[in-house]
């Protein structure tokens, strides 16, 4: 249902830091025509933390509208009050979605039994496939494979975007969920091992400034050619090195400037790259090609 390369997409802002909805039509449209496979529009790359629910709303709409149908678009929905969430999933399953990534809920530390208690809400209420995102790293919680494979159960809940780095875990969820689970990197850097060990893409950050690349790669791997794929990760590794030194959405917008498709404004308390981070981005883009 989904798989390959799937950018969590930024959010352009203006100079002023107003939603810039322009370039993010223009994205949407180089997205697809760059090869890749889905788009995940309001995510934590792009910016949800900051944008209001109306934002919210109306990128996943211009997404859509935009998309036309060609891929499918996966909004974020997470939130780390149920109530909230439940309102973000209906909302951009009215926006026209095709699904959603719903993080684990973050600061609050639920048990096990309350992230059962928490998705299962979601899951009732949308009709839309549901994408669980688990990132300890970001969330303080980490969702067990017994936990998933109990989720896994309810109709709609679809796969994980998992970015514990921990590559055993996609076995581990074969295991506990069933071979058809859908398991998508939430790591690039690691998105070789994940897909090596079962799972079938990764939602991206590289994939921002690299569609192409990262969408090829993708296909390679589904393709059972690792050989070919190991060629890309070389290619790929300093990009994604370089873009993650500061939070890795200020890297891919810096490197989007770059390219002419948005300037590279966001919003505190996230702050614009440090002088040698840009130059350490500059220097992976030409080396992959991309300057």
């Amino acid at each position: 249902m989904f798989k390959g390369s799937i950018p969590a997409l930024i959010t352009p802002f203006t100079e002023k830091g107003e939603l810039d909805l322009d370039a993010l039509k223009k994205l949407v449209e180089w997205h697809i025509a760059e090869g890749s496979h889905a788009l995940v529009p309001c995510g934590t790359t792009g910016e949800s933390p900051t944008i209001s629910d109306e934002e919210h709303i109306r990128v996943v709409a211009e997404v859509v509208k935009a998309a036309a149908g060609r891929i499918p678009v996966i909004a974020g929905a997470g939130a780390n009050a149920t109530a909230h969430g439940v309102h973000l999933i209906r909302e951009v399953q009215a926006a026209g979605a095709d699904a959603a990534l719903v993080v684990t809920p973050y600061y609050n530390k639920p048990t096990q039994r309350g992230m059962i208690a928490h998705f299962t809400a979601m899951h009732d209420a949308s009709t839309l496939p549901i994408i669980i995102y688990n990132i300890p790293g970001r969330s303080v919680v980490d969702m067990t494979p017994e936990t998933m494979a109990e989720l896994a159960k309810l109709p709609r809940i679809v796969g994980v975007k998992d970015a514990t780095g921990k590559i055993e875990r996609v076995s581990q969820q074969r295991q506990t969920c069933g071979p058809d689970f859908i398991q998508l990197s939430g790591e690039d850097a690691t998105a070789l091992a994940f897909n090596a060990h079962g799972g079938v893409g990764c939602i991206s950050v590289t994939a921002n400034v690299a569609p192409r690349l990262c969408a090829e790669f993708q296909v390679t791997m589904l393709a059972g050619d690792y050989a070919k794929a190991l060629e890309y990760q070389d290619l790929l590794m300093p990009l994604h090195t370089a873009i993650f030194l500061e939070p890795g959405l200020v890297g891919a917008k810096y490197a989007l400037s770059r390219l002419g498709l948005c300037n590279e404004t966001v919003r505190l308390p996230l702050t614009t790259l440090l002088p040698e981070t840009k130059a350490a981005i500059d220097a992976a883009m030409r080396g992959a090609g991309l300057l």
